[in-house]
This record gives C-alpha cells, structure tokens and sequence, in this order.
C-alpha cells in the first residue's frame, strides 16, 4: 500500500504487542480505527520473530494462532517486561522491519503502537532523535508504553525525544502497571498524556476520542 490518495489524511504505522500479530492487532482496534478514520489511515505490520507456546498450555487454538514478538528478554525465546535482562534476542531485526516497512510502505506521518511495540517505538524515537536520516516520522503515539529493562537499551532513554507524543496508560492495567507508562514520560520534551480507568487496551470512549482527535488535528495542522 503506498500514500494515501487524500493528503489531509495522516497515515500511521501500527506495533503490535507482544503475542499479537499485525491482523489480531487490527481486529482488536475496531473502536478506534472508528473514531479516528476521517482523520487518518492506519498501516498494521507484523513482527517477524514466531513466540513459542505457553508451556503446558491447553488452549490449542492459542498456540495454532500466529502469535509474535518484537525480541526476547531470554535466550529461550521468552519475553518479560519487568524483568531486567542481559538480553534482547531479535531487536536488531525488527528496527530493520520498522526501517524497511516505512520505506517500502510508506511515507507515513507517524507511528501508533501498543505494549511490547509500543517499548520497541520508544527506542525508535531514540534512533531518530540521534540519527534524523535513520527513521522519517513526525509523531509517536504509545498505548502501555514502558521503558525497555533490556540493559543494552539502558543508555537510549539518556535521549530526549522532541516530536510530539501522546501517551496512553490505564489506572488498572495489570500487564503493563501506568507505573511502567509514566516511567517514561521523562524521556520526551512535551508529551501529550491520556490516562484512562481501563486495562491493557486502546481505549475508546467519547471522553478519550476527543483528546485522540485533538492530537491528531494538531498533527494535521503541522504538516500543512
């Protein structure tokens, strides 16, 4: 899919979360894509690293389900958010999918992305504050965001990213507590915040659809 024919609309590249792929993603943004489709054009990508069945797991329509990951905290293809880890198995190759989705698929305005993607778009952001040339977005939106405790990415939240960004955390969520969310909030010069009473999802009632709408008519405004 290449530009929009309408160019008052923003197009976004869309991260999943971890065992998510870009399909299951986009079946569980139903609301939102609502709310904001005269707004902007949503592109949904899947991270190419296959995430092992749950061991001893029961629910054989889970593990038939393509579910993926961005990288892994341990060598065993296994992933943890809260856990603090030598390792990041895999994230090299999905900034070269993020990389080559923009060039391939894009141009696109900026980039919407959730739990684990939503960690892996906070290191990009670093990438692109570093190196303008690597990545070419003007916004970020993270919904579970959180700063990854893969100690090799330790040094990119010493960055201060200056695009705009709207972040998007849950009084409730149980996956990723807004305490993870609000951790990085000190790593972005102006961030928009929409906190909201929910769990470990894209909200989307009215009160919410105005403070979407809103950052993305700035958005907009910006790029005309």
């Amino acid at each position: 899919m290449m530009a929009s024919t309408k160019p008052d609309v923003l197009r976004i590249l869309c991260l999943h979360g971890y065992r998510q792929n870009g399909q299951t993603f986009r079946e569980r943004t139903g609301a939102f894509r609502k709310i904001i489709k005269k707004h902007a054009e949503l592109v949904f990508i899947t991270a190419p690293h296959i995430v092992p069945p749950v061991k001893g797991s029961e629910d054989g329509e889970a593990q038939n389900s393509d579910e993926r990951g961005w990288w892994f905290s341990q060598e065993d293809d296994s992933y943890n958010a809260q856990e603090v880890s030598q390792c990041c198995k895999g994230y090299d190759e999905s900034v070269e999918l993020v990389k080559q989705s923009i060039v391939e698929q894009g141009p696109f305005d900026g980039i919407l992305a959730f739990s684990q993607g939503a960690c892996l778009l906070s290191l990009v952001c670093c990438l692109q504050e570093r190196n303008p040339d690597l990545f070419k977005f003007n916004f970020a939106i993270f919904v579970a965001g959180f700063k990854s405790r893969s100690i090799p990415h330790e040094s990119f939240y010493e960055t201060v990213v200056t695009i705009p960004t709207l972040h998007v955390f849950g009084d409730t969520d149980k996956v990723i507590p807004k305490e993870m969310s609000e951790a990085l909030l000190p790593s972005y010069k102006e961030p928009v915040i929409l906190q909201h009473p929910g769990g470990h999802f894209i909200p989307a009632s009215s009160q919410q659809k105005q403070v979407y709408l809103q950052f993305l008519d700035k958005m907009a405004a910006m790029k005309s």
